[in-house]
Formats: C-alpha cells, sequence, structure tokens
C-alpha cells in the first residue's frame, strides 16, 4: 500500500510539472514575441529621435513601448507565480518521499534486527525443525524465503526512493535559481519602464512647446484620411450596389419565367377546351439587407462564414510589427481623433498580405498613398499605405497572399489597417490572432 501510494504521488508530481511545463513555454513564446516588438519599436524610435520636430508616430511609438513593457511585466508575474506552484508542488514531494524513505528504513532496520537474532543457520534449523508436522515445516521454509527476498525489495525500494528524492531536490533547486533570474529581469523591465515613462514626460512637454504645429499636423492627416475613408465607403458601396443589381436582375427573370410558364398553361388550356388555370400573383418581393445582398450566392455566403468563423484567429497583414495606435477616439492634448483601424508599425518595405481569402474591390492611389480593399463576403478588409500593390480590382486572393509592400511617407513605415462589415467599423484586434 505504501508503495502504490508513493507512486502514485509521483504519477501525480509528474502530471501536474508537465502541465506547468506547457503553461511556462507558452508564456516564455508570449514574452519573447513582446520583446521583439520592444525591439523593432526601439529601432524605430532611435532613427526618428535625432529629428527636431515631434510626430504623432513618435508619441504613439513612446506609448505602444510603455504597454508592451507593462505586458511583459505581467508575463513575468504569470512566470513567477507558476515557478512559485512548481516550488509549492515540489517541496511537498520532497517532504512526502522524506516521509516515505524514513518509513521504508524503520521497516528496513526492524527486518535487519531480525536476521541478526536468526544469523546463524542452527537457529535456522531449530525454528523448522520446531515445527509441529510437516505442512507448518514447509511453510516455515517458505517464510524465510520470501522474507529474505523482501528484504531485498525493501532495499530496492529505499534506493529508488532516494533516487527519486535527489532528482527532485535538484529540481526544486533549477526552480529557485529561474526565479531569482526571473525577479531580477522584473526589477530591470521595471527601471525601463521608468525611463519610458520618463521619454514620455519629455514627448509631451515637446508637444505643449509645439501645440499650434502638431493640431495643424493632425488637421493635415485627418483630411487626408477623411479624403481616402469616402473612397473606402463609395468602394464598398458600390460592391452593395452591383450585388442589389444581381439580386433585382435575379428576380427580374424570374418573375418573366413565371409570367412565361403562365401563358404557355393557360394556352395549354384553352386548347384543350378546358378551365384556364387561375395564376397566383406572386406577393411583393421584401428588399434585402446589406448583408443579404452580400451573401446572396453560395461562394459568398461561404466566404463571409469562414471569415466569421475565424474571428480571433486571422493572420497579421505583416509577418512582424506592433500596434502602435488602436482602434477608436484618440486625444492628444486639446486634438482629438479618430482611428477606423489600428496602425501597424512595421519594417520599411515589408510585405503585405491579404488576411482572408476573397476578391479585391479597390486600388487606388489618394496622395501618393495607394489603399486596397478585399471582400470576404460581408465583410472587407482594408489596407493602407502601401507601394508596389501587386493586385488589381476583380482579382481573387488567398490567405496570406502578397498583395504590395508598406510604404515609409514620415518617420515610420505603417500599415493601417481596418476591418468592416458592411460600412461599419470593427476592432481589427478582435479579429487578428494575439
Amino acid at each position: 500500500m505504501k508503495v502504490h501510494k508513493l507512486l502514485f504521488i509521483l504519477f501525480f508530481s509528474c502530471f501536474a510539472f508537465m502541465a506547468s511545463a506547457q503553461t511556462e513555454s507558452q508564456l516564455r513564446k508570449k514574452k519573447e514575441a513582446i520583446e521583439r516588438e520592444i525591439e523593432q519599436l526601439q529601432r524605430n524610435l532611435n532613427k526618428t529621435a535625432s529629428g527636431k520636430k515631434l510626430t504623432l508616430q513618435q508619441i504613439n511609438a513612446i506609448n505602444a513601448q510603455i504597454r508592451l513593457r507593462q505586458d511583459k511585466i505581467g508575463t513575468i508575474n504569470s512566470e513567477i507565480k507558476n515557478l512559485d506552484n512548481q516550488i509549492s508542488q515540489n517541496t511537498n514531494t520532497v517532504h512526502t518521499l522524506q516521509g516515505q524513505l524514513g518509513d521504508l528504513k524503520k521497516e528496513y532496520a526492524g527486518m535487519i534486527r531480525f536476521a541478526q537474532r536468526n544469523r546463524n543457520s542452527y537457529d535456522k534449523m531449530m525454528f523448522i525443525f520446531a515445527a509441529k508436522d510437516f505442512n507448518q515445516a514447509y511453510k516455515r521454509i517458505k517464510y524465510l524465503q520470501q522474507f529474505s527476498q523482501y528484504r531485498k525489495k525493501q532495499a530496492g525500494y529505499i534506493e529508488n526512493t532516494q533516487q527519486d528524492l535527489n532528482g527532485k531536490i535538484k529540481v526544486l533547486d533549477k526552480t529557485l535559481k529561474e526565479k531569482s533570474t526571473l525577479l531580477r529581469e522584473q526589477e530591470e523591465e521595471r527601471a525601463r519602464l521608468g525611463k519610458d515613462k520618463s521619454q514620455q514626460s519629455v514627448a509631451l512637454s515637446k508637444l505643449t512647446k509645439q501645440e499650434r504645429q502638431f493640431k495643424q499636423d493632425i488637421s493635415s492627416k485627418k483630411r487626408e484620411q477623411q479624403q481616402i475613408d469616402r473612397a473606402i465607403r463609395a468602394a464598398i458601396q458600390r460592391a452593395i450596389e452591383e450585388a442589389r443589381r444581381k439580386a433585382a436582375e435575379e428576380a427580374r427573370l424570374a418573375a418573366a419565367k413565371a409570367a412565361a410558364e403562365a401563358r404557355a398553361a393557360e394556352a395549354k388550356a384553352k386548347a384543350e377546351n378546358k378551365p384556364v388555370p387561375k395564376t397566383n400573383t406572386a406577393p411583393a418581393t421584401k428588399e434585402k439587407t446589406t448583408s443579404e445582398l452580400l451573401t446572396a450566392t453560395p461562394e459568398t455566403a461561404r466566404l463571409s462564414a469562414g471569415f466569421e468563423n475565424n474571428r480571433g484567429r486571422l493572420p497579421w497583414p505583416v509577418a512582424t510589427g506592433s500596434i502602435t495606435e488602436r482602434y477608436g477616439l484618440h486625444k492628444v492634448d486639446l486634438a482629438s481623433y479618430t482611428n477606423d483601424g489600428v496602425d501597424i508599425t512595421t519594417n520599411d518595405g515589408a510585405t503585405v498580405r491579404a488576411v482572408f481569402a476573397g476578391k479585391v474591390v479597390m486600388v487606388q492611389n489618394i496622395m501618393g498613398r495607394t489603399a486596397v480593399v478585399i471582400s470576404h463576403g460581408e465583410y472587407f478588409t482594408v489596407y493602407q499605405n502601401l507601394r508596389g500593390v501587386s493586385v488589381s480590382v476583380g482579382n481573387s486572393v488567398d490567405t496570406k497572399q502578397a498583395i504590395g509592400s508598406v510604404a515609409n511617407t514620415g518617420d515610420d513605415a505603417i500599415l493601417k489597417f481596418q476591418i468592416r462589415r458592411g460600412q461599419s467599423t470593427l476592432n481589427p484586434e478582435a479579429w487578428i490572432s494575439k
């Protein structure tokens, strides 16, 4: 029973270790990804720091870097918590193994003392010959044999338990060292976060001095974006109107076919001197919603459903990058503006790829910036600030197919990415993979 209990404890501790190791691996990967994003943002900031003029991209990059550092500290905290659980489990296992080892040693000591008292052959022979009959003598012989075998097994159990105990103590020491390393890393990251916040304070102070110029820059960007957004909405509206035109044409053809069939039935009835069948007047067709229009065919319905089913799992439109401006309303000092998507800072010339299969409905150059819109049933993805576009209107594209590259129109290479359902904008962070 004690051996079974020991095996159960070892099995449970191994299972817990495997589960924690998996979590530890996931946390390590997440931390490494955050570190890559921070490094890329820092390179961009170093490149633009020499400029006297403060830009919105610099402020967004600093804010994004602070957010990433906070995420990294949170990830390190999760790693430390995970290690604390492992330390607790391993400490309990060590105590249990030490208790089991003590019990096994006590039992073994008792057997050794018994063996010492009955160590000569004469005593063993007297023990056997003192039996009252042959059957009892045989049982005593078997007992002495089994006792010897059991003593050897107990010695093996003691040795194995000692090895397991030594192994667990080594794992515990290693885990404690890892925790110590993580605590140092956490302190270093907090110091870097403090420097980033100081840099943010300096940037905001600089912003106050350049307030007038900064507001003019934001107003200019808002006008440019409004022009691009009008073109995007127009392209989506054209796609909706084209779907409506097709639906109306199908309804007209269906009505014409029904009328022709009714006339043929009437002519046949008259020729055979039979009563003319009554024709049912079709009720007025209910006007379809935008969603119904954009998913009217099996292909568009399949695309739309596939896009929706991949919510939270869509690939990023670039292989590497950081979200430096999020979806929604933004306020910088007294100026404010709305971003209908997200800004992804990446490498200059980075390849832009479609996040899902679909059909290109717009490729348009506006004020030196090319925008591409791809239809996925009732969903649309928008890619702005491109150069070297490799697709044209009407082309079908596959998931992760290259459609162009990111242009550097200022201090950084920034892809502006949107997701829309019809004309309504959606937050891309809820759709692309974490």
